[in-house]
């Protein structure tokens, strides 16, 4: 399958696909799991509860954020790829994150947690024939193919770990 088009996809999410330059969905889901294995080995616990400025989440609940939106995303491949025909609901990023407590979370679990989702995220996308991963539905009130949204998982990732990189780590 080829690389999506800004046709299947909502311009809010250019910047995530442009994070994944590389060709083949399936060995990139694959190949990004490996990735966050060493990025998340990379975050020492020291590092939990930092934030690089006093409004901005912690690290602990910018992998909550990753989690939940990872989770999200691939319910709307999931529901689109099965032919859903209905408008799925978009999300609040700062509600979810306010509602979101990881105090009673460790750093160690959060990340178990983000690799534990992305593994299954990466079972599904593999499930996915052509004709799934070709599918448009309607998410948020905006049109979206379900390769676009594999993509826009993996380039999410990609887009905070570099913020992790240049502003907490």
């Amino acid at each position: 399958m080829a690389r999506p088009v800004p046709s299947d996809y909502p311009v809010f999410y250019e910047s995530y696909i442009k994070l994944v330059s590389e060709e083949d969905l399936s060995e990139t889901m694959r190949s990004s799991l490996e990735e966050m294995v060493d990025f998340l080995d990379s975050i020492t616990p020291d590092k939990a509860d930092y934030r690089y400025a006093e409004e901005k989440w912690s690290v602990k609940e910018l992998l909550q954020h990753m989690i939940d939106t990872e989770r999200i995303f691939s319910y709307r491949a999931l529901c689109i790829a099965r032919g859903e025909h209905q408008s799925l609901p978009g999300f609040d990023e700062k509600i979810y994150a306010k509602n979101a407590d990881v105090s009673g979370k460790s750093l160690k679990e959060l990340k178990e947690e983000m690799l534990t989702v992305r593994e299954s995220v990466y079972m599904m996308f593999r499930g996915f024939n052509d004709e799934m991963l070709s599918r448009v539905g309607i998410s948020n009130n905006k049109q979206v193919s379900v390769n676009a949204i594999g993509y826009m998982i993996i380039g999410h990732a990609r887009h905070h770990f570099n913020i992790l990189k240049e502003r907490y780590l």
